[in-house]
């Protein structure tokens, strides 16, 4: 039996990684005191261009297989 992960479109993947950052930065601002409104601002505009890099920069380009030389 192989196991293996289930296959997620990048997009969906690329919205994950946004989140998850957005979680991050958003509470880790207001751990540190800054202000709800501008936490919240500045965390949707690092989400987004988070979302934008992951989504044109993280996905794998396959190439064709390695083939070993004889001889």
């Amino acid at each position: 039996m192989h196991l293996r992960p289930p296959s997620v479109d990048h997009g969906f993947a690329s919205f994950l990684w946004a989140i998850l950052f957005f979680l991050i930065l958003w509470l880790g601002m207001l751990a540190v005191g800054v202000g709800q409104a501008t936490a919240f601002f500045l965390s949707m505009i690092a989400a987004a261009l988070i979302f934008l890099f992951v989504r044109v920069q993280g996905q794998e380009q396959l190439g064709p297989p390695f083939r070993r030389r004889r001889g």
